[in-house]
């Protein structure tokens, strides 16, 4: 505080010198007291010049704190963004760079961009084959009036044919009259019949109209090639058949049971698979359950040794792989980091044994350096690593074990990933590491044992991209038909997305598969054959297998 000090003016000389005295007692007393009211006014004005100190420095580290997280917020926004608007991970097309970081390829061998067409490092597809089709020829001959010289007009004499072929698909549709023949008795025995009649043709559904051959391909469109139901009758009312909607629907609903015992020896088999992967989408279905708020269902994939299993259930939790793999022990499960594969009875007993996919660890990545170009470089870093590990890794599956080339691949690998982990230590250690890359580097750390376990075991893969792929059809089939409209649809589509996928995995022909089992279940009657052991995949002959081969060249 500064203030004027004004002298009073001089007082008059008092007559008494004891009063002088007095006077000037009173004044140091009235100095004296302003002086310690300056000097408390003083500490006080020191004390609140601390505590706005202190204030500014908090409110500094505030502002600080909330640019941080404004930063973090608007690279998560980016991330949200390119998730909502970007291309999608399901399609692995050439030019999907969904999971790909510009840049990422600058340092690879060579300047000059990649050749299209195909590579040298991966061989073409062979030539397909079509000599097993039915053969139809046509013999095509000049008319009349061109069988003569045109100058001279000597007719011309036959040869030899010029032969071509090309492959046709005729699709014909047609109606099956069954007429069964009856007999008369010539005799005259007591006892016999008058008239026998022939034994009527099985039929899949009892006194219904559609054969065999037509539910064969509605199943296989709708949950093979997962196309709505109505597409297909739309395109075969093109050809004139003209089937309900409603008839296809009820149909349906009555062959869902015949697939049951077929989905459970397939569930049995899948939890006995040593090795297998995991992973869960949505599915819609639309039933009011009690308990349960809205539509939304999981449809969980378990891709097995020799089977794939889709199991439909009401939730996400840990009490789905639970179940599925209940009695389990030694099960190596490859997942993703989902916190409910982690939650299981068998995972934290050591009777099941996480392996977690490397995919989704580079995918950290990417997403750090798209969300935040200030940290690009780091994350371009990680991502060159993690690019050569795969390659040390490939060059190791792809040489015979013990040779010279795989053991140079596999101290590679072991090499990298002691020095990523080095790295992701020492990052840690900087405490000017930004957020997003001590999320990702926290999370690289948490999971490094199950992420390196393929290290010392060669079955075990990097990723669960298998398990991801095995969704990719239902994912279509959910953008196309929306899920299912009833429980019982539902459960029909799982067991038939399980049926399939487990065929294509077998090498077998889904069609001539479907097509042998459902006559069998019609010469019993409409229902399950007593043996469906000759029909499971594993169980099946050698010979059976070659006849019913996808891939006659792989039917071993």
């Amino acid at each position: 505080m500064e203030e004027t000090l004004v002298l009073p003016p001089p007082a008059p000389e008092p007559a008494d010198l004891s009063e002088y005295v007095r006077q000037l007692r009173r004044e140091v007393i009235e100095l004296r007291q302003e002086v310690a009211d300056l000097r408390r006014e003083n500490a006080e004005l020191r004390q609140q010049v601390g505590y706005w100190k202190a204030m500014h420095a908090r409110a500094v580290q505030r502002a600080e704190h909330l640019e941080a997280e404004l930063e973090q917020l608007r690279g998560e926004n980016r991330t949200l963004r390119d998730q909502l608007f970007g291309r999608k991970s399901e399609r692995s097309a050439a030019q999907d760079r969904s999971n790909h970081l510009e840049g990422e390829d600058d340092d690879r061998d060579g300047s000059a961009p990649r050749r299209r067409g195909q590579r040298e490092d991966r061989p073409g597809p062979k030539r397909r084959d079509y000599s097993h089709l039915p053969l139809v020829e046509e013999l095509h001959e000049l008319p009349e009036d061109r069988r003569v010289c045109p100058r001279c007009g000597a007719a011309l004499s036959p040869s030899d044919t010029e032969d071509s072929e090309q492959v046709e698909v005729d699709f014909r549709v047609y109606r099956r009259r069954i007429r069964r023949r009856r007999y008369q008795r010539t005799c005259t025995c007591e006892g016999c019949p008058r008239t026998v009649t022939a034994a009527p043709v099985p039929k899949l559904i009892p006194k219904g109209l559609l054969g065999t051959s037509v539910w064969v391909g509605i199943l296989i469109d709708k949950y093979s090639s997962h196309r709505p139901t109505e597409r297909l009758l739309d395109q075969w009312r093109l050809i004139g058949l003209d089937l309900a909607g409603g008839t296809v629907a009820g149909g349906l609903e009555r062959l869902e049971p015949l697939f049951r015992p077929v989905y459970e020896a397939l569930l049995v088999r899948n939890a006995q698979s040593i090795s297998t992967q995991a992973d869960e989408t949505h599915w819609m279905v639309f039933i009011d359950l009690a308990g349960k708020a809205g539509h939304r269902w999981w449809l969980w994939v378990f891709l097995g040794e020799d089977t794939v299993v889709f199991r439909l259930d009401p939730s996400r939790s840990h009490e789905v792989p639970e179940g599925h793999f209940a009695g389990a022990v030694g099960v190596v499960l490859m997942v993703d980091r989902y916190s409910a594969y982690k939650a299981m009875a068998q995972v934290k007993l050591g009777d099941v044994v996480l392996v977690f996919c490397g995919s989704h660890v580079r995918r950290d990545f990417v997403k750090v350096g798209k969300a935040w170009p200030e940290h690009k470089e780091w994350a371009l870093a990680w991502l060159r690593r993690i690019r050569d590990l795969d390659r040390f890794q490939r060059r190791r599956l792809t040489n015979p074990l013990g040779s010279a080339e795989f053991v140079a691949a596999d101290t590679g690998v072991r090499q990298t990933v002691a020095a990523m982990k080095a790295q992701a230590e020492l990052e840690l250690a900087d405490p000017e590491l930004g957020t997003p890359c001590r999320k990702a580097l926290e999370s690289l750390l948490e999971h490094w044992a199950g992420l390196t376990r393929f290290v010392d075991d060669l079955r075990i893969p990097m990723d669960n991209n298998a398990s991801e792929r095995q969704n990719r059809g239902p994912a279509l089939g959910r953008k196309n038909y929306y899920g299912s409209g009833a429980l019982w649809s539902g459960h029909l589509a799982a067991m038939l997305f399980s049926l399939f996928a487990t065929l294509r995995l077998s090498n077998i022909n889904a069609r001539m598969w479907l097509t042998w089992f459902l006559e069998s279940c019609a010469q019993t009657g409409g229902r399950v054959p007593a043996d469906i052991d000759p029909f499971l995949p594993w169980n099946m002959s050698k010979e059976t297998r070659r006849d019913m081969a996808l891939d006659p060249d792989d039917s071993s």
